[in-house]
């Protein structure tokens, strides 16, 4: 069994591996943040060692230790949870995490599975020195290894890296079947429709918050947030640019998620101009949006889209956040009331 909310097209292609025995020695995941990357690896790293005869069942010793992260043969490395977003944002996953963490224990058969599996949770954070130690892993493999890489930005990986590895890009999951799986979960109808909307097609994000209010209340504050940015005048913006930029500093994914509910709520007053008031994220906003809508006119909408697109490709690129951010304000069209 297979406990995952959509991305069939990959799965169909580990499972057809697994089928005929032609496993690969390394795959690299990619696709948005909470889309299901460590959800599949996880389960594929159950499929490879359960001993049910319908593996990963989930339920026995190995598959409950591997998702708890607690099997001696599946090793996860990343910058890990405890590492504060000021430190993350100026660190990489460093050689000697890659030789004590992978090169020792690749060497050794499994202790007491089938494989031995190595997930590299943001591997786009692998330093120049790491990733190439990594890379002479992966041109050497050893039998019953799998290493799994998974990255928001592949772009960012080496492309020798990249060429040793079978990819698997993970696309949003459509709306309907996030929902589906909520109610199947216990959740109204309504309230698994409006969040798997919110989600914009990530399931990891709809069961985070479906399972924490305070993930909704963090959406909420954001949306109302911009709404004061789009009805106030340059000088209020400015204020918020200085704000949103001392942020950045420290806590760059929360940024940068800001900017992904911006590009939202913009597509949402495209929509409605477009007339098509029933295709919005932002569903639980609809009225206000229709109010705000009415205070630009299509192009300039579509302008600010493409500002907000250009600035996260800035920040990506180290831009001085700062300056960036209130080119992006000077670039957002003014509010017509």
């Amino acid at each position: 069994m297979w406990p995952i909310v959509g991305h069939e097209s990959a799965l169909a292609r580990l499972k057809r591996s697994l089928e005929t025995g032609n496993l690969g020695h390394a795959y690299l995941i990619s696709g948005p943040t909470h889309v299901g990357k460590m959800t599949v690896a996880l389960t594929l790293a159950q499929a490879l060692n359960c001993r049910s005869s319908d593996s990963p069942c989930g339920t026995c010793s190995q598959c409950l230790r591997i998702m708890a992260l607690s099997h001696p043969d599946v090793q996860v490395v990343t910058l890990g949870s405890a590492v504060s977003e000021e430190d993350r944002s100026h660190s990489e996953i460093g050689i000697d995490q890659i030789r004590n963490d992978i090169q020792h224990w690749a060497s050794l058969p499994p202790f007491e599975g089938g494989y031995r599996v190595f997930i590299i949770g943001e591997a786009e954070l692998l330093s120049a020195e790491a990733a190439n130690c990594m890379l002479k892993t992966l041109e050497e493999p050893q039998e019953k290894v799998v290493f799994i890489l998974l990255a928001s930005e592949p772009k960012r990986l080496p492309e020798t890296v990249i060429s040793r590895c079978q990819r698997l890009d993970l696309k949003p999951v459509a709306v309907e079947k996030i929902a589906a799986s909520l109610v199947q979960r216990g959740m109204p109808p309504e309230k698994a429709a409006l969040i798997s909307r919110m989600s914009c097609g990530r399931p990891g994000w709809a069961f985070s918050a479906a399972d924490d209010q305070t993930v909704l209340d963090f959406r909420a504050d954001r949306i109302e947030q911009l709404i004061d940015v789009i009805e106030s005048d340059l000088d209020s913006r400015f204020v918020y640019t200085g704000e949103l930029s001392a942020r950045f500093t420290q806590k760059k994914a929360e940024v940068r998620e800001t900017l992904e509910a911006w590009l939202g709520v913009w597509r949402d007053l495209l929509l409605l101009k477009a007339g098509l008031p029933g295709d919005l994220t932002n569903m639980d906003y609809s009225s206000r949006l229709q109010s705000i809508s009415g205070g630009f006119n299509i192009t300039q909408i579509r302008d600010a889209i493409g500002a907000i697109t250009l600035v996260q490709k800035q920040l990506r690129q180290n831009a001085n956040p700062r300056l960036a951010l209130e080119v992006l304000m000077l670039d957002l069209p003014p509010y017509q009331k």
